[in-house]
């Protein structure tokens, strides 16, 4: 099986082009295989481009562990380019189907094996049934509430400055933003998958601690559901624009810093985020399996 090793702002995939090699049979299980990174080939996951009856291509995405998830805004990227850089659409507007439904993208050709990505993410999903998130309010959007998942205080909190506050949002995944003033400093190997799992996140959530630099600039750290601590998360990126702006801490439009790299991030008026990132080609390999 020929894949594709690409990543968007440092987190990266195993892709698969669907139009031209078999649908692996079992994708679940081969995403842990093929991720690994001492005994695969190694990434966050694995990502399949397949055919699609409602737009250009059709993404599914399978994490580290071999969940499948809803959508991963750097993976649709790097789908994106893909899709345009081996003739399955043209450049420019194309479609993708995800788990969220049908998004837009624009792609920009920067290389041979690069493009310039914007992502259409959609509207945030801000009721707590819908991320969904076990919450005390009711049916009210979940904004800088107290959160069960990380008390009671612990020394790391003051050597971080963390506000212990949860705001939660979904891009179509669950994501938890916290604040604090040194996210080098969070603990987040420790500190994320417990968050991950804890009950009030009935499927796990993606966990985000975040330093505000400006009131268009943040730093972020990201503990991923299913893969862990990743160099970016596209969708936690749109999320933490969105929990900036609803708990007065920035702007609408920002930059996020990431360990990959930097997003553009732009929740507009009309309620829609849009993202816009780079998606890279790494190498091209084939996948023996028995």
């Amino acid at each position: 099986m020929r894949f594709v090793k690409m990543h968007g702002a440092g987190n990266d995939y195993v892709y698969v082009d669907c139009f031209v090699e078999p649908t692996p049979a079992d994708p679940a299980a081969l995403a842990p295989r093929i991720a690994d990174r001492h005994r695969g080939v190694g990434g966050d996951g694995l990502v399949l481009v397949m055919p699609s009856s409602r737009a250009a291509v059709r993404m599914r995405m399978f994490n580290a562990d071999g969940s499948e998830s809803e959508m991963c805004g750097n993976g649709v990227r790097c789908v994106a380019h893909l899709a345009v850089a081996r003739g399955h659409a043209a450049e420019g507007r194309i479609t993708v189907e995800t788990g969220r439904g049908v998004l837009t993208l624009d792609v920009r050709r920067t290389g041979p094996r690069t493009s310039l990505v914007r992502v259409d993410m959609g509207e945030p999903l801000l009721r707590p049934e819908e991320i969904p998130v076990v919450a005390a309010g009711g049916t009210a959007p979940v904004v800088d509430a107290a959160c069960p998942a990380v008390g009671p205080a612990e020394p790391w909190w003051e050597a971080v400055g963390l506000d212990p506050r949860m705001t939660c949002v979904s891009m179509g995944n669950p994501h938890v933003v916290f604040y604090c003033r040194d996210v080098a400093a969070v603990p987040l190997e420790t500190v994320g998958p417990r968050i991950e799992k804890h009950a009030i996140f009935p499927r796990r959530v993606n966990v985000h601690f975040v330093q505000v630099l400006s009131g268009g600039r943040v730093r972020m750290r990201t503990w991923e559901r299913g893969s862990g601590i990743t160099q970016a998360c596209g969708t936690g990126a749109s999320a933490v624009c969105v929990a900036g702006a609803l708990t007065g801490r920035t702007a609408r439009r920002i930059v996020a810093e990431v360990p990959g790299g930097e997003l553009e991030l732009d929740w507009a008026e009309s309620g829609t985020v849009f993202m816009t990132g780079p998606a890279e080609e790494v190498f091209e390999g084939t996948w023996w399996d028995d």
